[in-house]
């Protein structure tokens, strides 16, 4: 009877349900996650912050490189402490080391500033090395105009010079001997003679050169239209530089090879004197070279008549040369 009360009350009693849950993101579903994305996502970004780094190496120019590695070169004590012996171009947050190279304005430049900072870069010591280097090059030009009977009979004619960007080397017209015949862009042999001479010394010494002609202010009387002195000067200039590879110069040295006509007359006061008529080769100092490659060329302070400093004038003469007469012909 007790049996049978208890099965009736057991059926009349509510029914429980249990349900079991498994725990969320077990670990079978920890798989499907999105942490890969985030490591994905920054695999690319470095991928394109390396890309973006090499193709700014590479469009940057060497001396603009230098100048980022100078302006990184000062430690961050001397950074943070004030110390302005860093020669910065201009105030910035932080000074550096080196060059502010945005500081590099088409116009700007050189042109504004006599002594540009890229060339102050260099210490006074490799200044005056690279001098002693020109002066000791100087010297054995002279001495081999003086004693190869092939130039010394045209000594009168080439010049040789300190300026405050080279050593200039210049040969000039004489009344009764022209290195181009009139309207010519042919060198004469004894012109050719004389730049091959010259061509081998010029490797004694690492500076680039560049290369200028000159005529006199006679129009040029040619039949071809549109051909005026400016296009016969840079011809000149180009058929000098071919002599002086001939004579064993090696031929990356060139940096520039240009014409400028009758601007820059060496006797302002007779624009038609046969030395105004010239081939002037410049063999560039380290300051002029930076210069011309951190401006691309566009604002480089080479002048081919620009006198050299009163000091270097008293301590270089140039080549003795007799005075020549005065005579007409580009």
């Amino acid at each position: 009877m007790g049996d049978r009360l208890s099965r009736e009350a057991a059926e009349k009693r509510p029914m429980s349900i249990v349900v079991r849950r498994g725990k969320k993101g077990g670990d079978h579903e920890g798989h499907h996650g999105g942490a890969w994305k985030i490591a994905y996502a920054d695999f690319v970004t470095a991928m394109m912050a390396f890309f973006l780094l090499m193709w700014l190496l590479g469009s940057t120019s060497k001396y603009d490189k230098e100048g980022i590695s100078q302006y990184f070169n000062t430690p961050l004590s001397a950074l943070f402490s004030g110390d302005q012996s860093s020669n910065a171009t201009r105030s910035n947050v932080v000074q550096g080391g080196g060059r502010d190279i945005s500081d590099t304005r088409p116009g700007e430049g050189a042109m504004a500033q006599p002594n540009p900072p890229a060339a102050q870069a260099a210490t006074p010591q490799l200044a005056s090395d690279d001098m002693q280097k020109l002066q000791q090059l100087k010297q054995k030009l002279t001495s081999l105009i003086e004693h190869t009977p092939a130039l010394n009979a045209y000594k009168d004619q080439i010049r040789i010079s300190i300026t405050a960007e080279g050593l200039r080397i210049e040969i000039v017209d004489s009344q009764k001997r022209p290195m181009f015949a009139l309207g010519s862009t042919r060198l004469q042999p004894y012109a050719v003679t004389i730049l091959s001479q010259i061509g081998g010394t010029l490797n004694d010494v690492e500076n680039h050169i560049s290369i200028a002609g000159h005529t006199d202010d006679v129009p040029y009387g040619g039949g071809e239209d549109g051909y005026t002195n400016w296009e016969l000067s840079s011809e000149r200039a180009n058929a000098a530089r071919r002599a002086l590879v001939t004579g064993g110069m090696h031929i990356e040295k060139v940096l520039q090879v240009r014409g400028l006509a009758d601007v820059q007359p060496l006797q302002g006061n007779d624009a038609n004197a046969p030395t105004n008529r010239r081939i002037s080769i410049l063999v560039m100092n380290k300051a002029a070279e930076q210069a011309f490659f951190r401006d691309g060329g566009r604002a480089t302070t080479i002048d081919d008549a620009a006198p050299a400093a009163p000091a270097l004038q008293e301590a270089v003469k140039p080549v003795a040369m007799r005075r020549v007469g005065v005579g007409k012909g580009a």
